[in-house]
């Protein structure tokens, strides 16, 4: 969740007359409309158009007549942009229950792309051990159990069998109301600490190593955890790395590609970002590189299987992010 500051979250106590008496009671907690927009990744627009057309959301107002959003409806709007990301249409869902959300979050199939030419020997169960220090607020114990997965697998199996289907099935268990944003941002925090860590230990690339690949996100994606398991990933090919880490504008992407000499510019997506500003901002971005450099998007694949960007190659998984540095090399041969 957002960092709640004094802007967005109002704990204020109210002081009410009872019968000559004096009481305090407390007024919800809501949420600014920026607050909002950050936690949700809609739009201050689309809030607003949608408490006109469909009378949801139904903000407070707080004290300086400025809109106020309960938590409650915050929480069914993560729900709505979850269910919006995977193809549902406003019209149908805005106005459903919670409850209805809810079910139909649980019944979406599961859209991860399979990890090409491997069997992953990673179970349920094996995650169960992650999944509970997480559940008991055991940050520690997680952070201790993670460091002992790596140790056991290395850091490339790391990556594939533990880091990433545990990513996703703690994001699966928030959007059904299993788990809280906190604790998804504490899972987050926990790998992305060890996953640093383990890159901390790598060897230097060798002088010269290629491809020299320059990884960031668009302004807008604030998640980095993706973009840090490629960066293992690609360390692991031998390949030089360097990470802008998230937000970066399309210009100093620019900018940095000539600076750091890249050869690959990679560019990591989740689904808080709104489609119409991938494939704009890709095909402006594929513009304004040199036709030398190529240009990598991770998380999209079914956005740009249904409408391409010509010069982007989509990197759906981790083994297709490794094929690709093998085929870069072999195209230089």
């Amino acid at each position: 969740m957002s960092v709640l500051d004094s802007n967005a979250v109002d704990m204020a106590e109210a002081t009410v007359s009872q019968g000559g008496g004096m009481a305090r009671a407390s007024r919800p907690l809501t949420l600014s409309i920026a607050a909002v927009e950050r936690d949700t990744g809609l739009s201050k627009d689309t809030l607003r158009a949608w408490e006109r057309r469909y009378g949801f959301p139904a903000p407070q107002r707080d004290r300086h007549g400025e809109r106020a959003y309960p938590l409650e409806q915050v929480e069914k709007l993560r729900t709505v942009k979850r269910l919006l990301d995977a193809g549902h249409r406003p019209g149908r869902i805005v106005s459903l229950p919670s409850e209805d959300l809810q079910r139909l979050a649980a019944s979406m199939p599961d859209q991860r792309p399979p990890v090409p030419g491997r069997a992953l020997a990673v179970t349920p169960s094996d995650l169960q051990p992650y999944l509970d220090r997480l559940r008991a607020h055991d940050i520690v114990g997680l952070r201790r159990a993670l460091a002992r997965g790596l140790a056991r697998a290395g850091l490339g199996r790391f990556v594939v069998e533990v880091a990433a289907p545990l990513a996703t099935v703690v994001g699966e268990a928030w959007v059904r109301g299993d788990l809280e944003v906190y604790q998804e941002h504490a899972l987050t925090e926990s790998l992305q600490s060890v996953l640093r860590h383990a890159l901390a230990a790598l060897p230097e690339p060798e002088a010269g190593a290629r491809p020299r690949v320059l990884l960031t996100t668009f302004p807008g994606e604030p998640h980095g955890l993706g973009l840090l398991m490629a960066e293992a990933t690609l360390a692991i090919e031998g390949a030089a790395c360097v990470s802008l880490g998230v937000q970066t504008p399309l210009w100093d992407i620019v900018l940095a590609a000539e600076a750091y000499r890249a050869d690959v510019v990679a560019i990591g997506f989740t689904a808080s970002v709104n489609p119409n500003h991938i494939l704009d901002g890709l095909a402006e971005l594929r513009a304004k590189l040199p036709a030398t450099t190529a240009l990598w998007a991770g998380g999209v694949l079914p956005l740009l299987q249904r409408h391409a960007v010509e010069g982007v190659d989509a990197m759906p998984t981790l083994d297709a992010l490794v094929a690709a540095v093998h085929a870069w090399r072999a195209a230089r041969r």
